[in-house]
């Protein structure tokens, strides 16, 4: 069975949207582990608000080797306001439930499926039992109020093991974690 991970830039009170805002750097260790989660993914999962932005951005990209591979790989799109996804090649919209479509896309021949940005998508696979594994790059800042979080004030008790954990040379902490089953 295939796997899902999901890796997210996060501040210290727990901020995902819009990292370019407030992360204070990206050093080699931060590149050397979205390395690691790219390794192995032949498929991607993005949510409307990311592949929006990332449509937008990286069809005429030459940011490499990230903008080729990106470009090349299939990506499906969970949304439920959008009609088509047309504008960036390889990209599928996901109809009908969710969870449905990532559990028949774990049963398919392939590789790693990686869920890029979209924080509400790596909510609702985690909610589902689908996320496999979870990588945070969090930075040593507090991003503040009025700013998106991972989970929400009222988001349910879910608890994670630690597989790893790495300080960076910008005093910021990669860690990965799994779902406790």
């Amino acid at each position: 069975m295939r796997k899902v991970y999901a890796g997210l830039f996060s501040s210290v009170d727990g901020v995902v949207e819009a990292p370019n805002e407030w992360q204070p750097s990206f050093d080699d260790e931060m590149g050397a582990a979205l390395s690691r989660l790219l390794d192995g993914q032949d498929a991607v999962l993005l949510g409307r608000v990311t592949f929006t932005e990332w449509a937008q951005y990286w069809p005429t990209s030459t940011d490499e080797p990230f903008a080729s591979w990106i470009n090349s790989t299939p990506k499906y799109v969970a949304s439920s306001t959008l009609d088509t996804v047309d504008e960036w090649s390889n990209s599928t919209l996901i109809k009908g439930p969710l969870a449905d479509f990532v559990a028949d896309l774990r049963q398919q021949d392939g590789g790693t499926i990686g869920v890029g940005g979209s924080p509400s998508l790596v909510r609702s696979l985690l909610d589902e039992g689908l996320l496999d594994e979870l990588t945070l790059m969090i930075s040593p800042v507090v991003a503040g109020g009025g700013r998106k979080r991972l989970f929400a004030d009222d988001a349910p008790l879910t608890k994670l093991d630690l597989v790893e954990a790495q300080p960076t040379s910008s005093g910021a902490l990669i860690a990965t974690y799994r779902p406790t089953r």
